[in-house]
């Protein structure tokens, strides 16, 4: 294949470089979804009211467009964004690709990283669609919960860098894997309910677009709630990894998630008790990132693939082979 040659010719990319490729892959998905609340925060989701233009004719903001020219740059600056997201996605996939180029085995690799692109696509039809709605407050909740599992997905992906492709032998017992995907579950229960406050609150997006037509206060309960859930859920994992006297590296993530998530919690109680302030919101998306970062890495860390091969390039017999 042509391009399967065109990359074989670059330098083999070494450990550092896989591993800054695996962060920022993680660092582009979730930064993402933070300034995406800033649009949303701001009122700032029209200030480009077309896609994929900015303004009728214009793929930039005009400022005769009756538009504030503050609204048009802080919606384009997050659409300027999405081009750093698509550019860290290929080199993700070129790298992943030159691993396999003298790595064969390494298949698993480039379809993690193959759904980098592969999201960066998704997002921008379910973008285009929110705008096309008008930022009807569900579209909205829709654009930003396709955004988690992107985020998951490239923790997997910088893990995968690291690891090897051996099949998944569990650090914990079967019942502590099952905790584990209740979890997970739960997480993502708590990212939904967390998207209901939002567009029932005073932060939804636009002041001509709908709100959710509920209760803020019995909707942060659910989402108070499913976090308390959680956060049980968390422990009893804890009491698995008593039992089966978990590696210390599992146990370093394991506290990295109750700290993220009682931070979050935190937030979350401070940010209702101040009335829900703007910047507060965008810090809270912020916490949320770090919750899906951090449970993703103790799910990565609950199981062992083998020793990784692929940070350095295989003898030239190999290749040439």
């Amino acid at each position: 294949m042509p391009f399967t040659s065109l990359v074989a010719r670059l330098p083999y990319p070494s450990a550092a470089v896989q591993r800054a490729v695996g962060i920022a892959a993680v660092l582009a998905q979730a930064l993402i979804g933070v300034t995406g609340s800033i649009v949303r925060v701001t009122g700032s989701g029209l200030g480009c009211p077309t896609w994929p233009q900015c303004v009728a004719g214009s793929l930039v903001p005009k400022h005769d467009s009756g538009i504030a020219a503050l609204n048009q740059w802080i919606e384009f600056g997050n659409r300027l964004l999405t081009v750093v997201v698509i550019l860290v996605a290929a080199v993700a996939v070129i790298t992943a690709w030159r691993v396999q180029i003298d790595h064969p085995s390494r298949t698993r690799l480039v379809k993690l990283a193959w759904t980098m692109p592969g999201g960066v696509v998704l997002q921008a039809v379910v973008g285009g669609l929110t705008v096309l709605a008008k930022l009807e407050w569900w579209t909205v909740a829709i654009h930003f919960l396709a955004t988690t599992p992107l985020v998951w997905l490239a923790v997997l992906l910088l893990r995968a860098f690291r690891e090897g492709d051996e099949p998944a032998r569990p650090l914990v017992p079967a019942a502590g894997r099952t905790i584990l995907v209740l979890l997970a579950a739960v997480m993502w229960l708590v990212l939904a309910a967390g998207t209901t406050v939002t567009g029932a609150g005073p932060h939804s997006g636009d002041i001509n677009t709908h709100r959710l037509d509920a209760p803020v206060e019995a909707l942060a309960q659910v989402h108070g709630g499913l976090l308390v859930l959680y956060l049980l859920l968390l422990a009893v994992f804890g009491l698995q990894l008593l039992r089966v006297g978990a590696p210390k590296q599992l146990w370093q993530r394991y506290t990295v998630v109750w700290v993220v998530a009682v931070a979050q919690g935190g937030l979350g109680s401070l940010q209702y008790a101040l009335g829900v302030p703007e910047a507060m919101v965008s810090f809270h998306v912020l916490g949320a990132m770090a919750v899906i970062v951090a449970t993703a890495s103790l799910w990565t860390g609950s199981r062992d693939r083998g020793p990784v091969v692929s940070l350095t390039p295989a003898p030239r017999e190999l290749t040439a082979a």
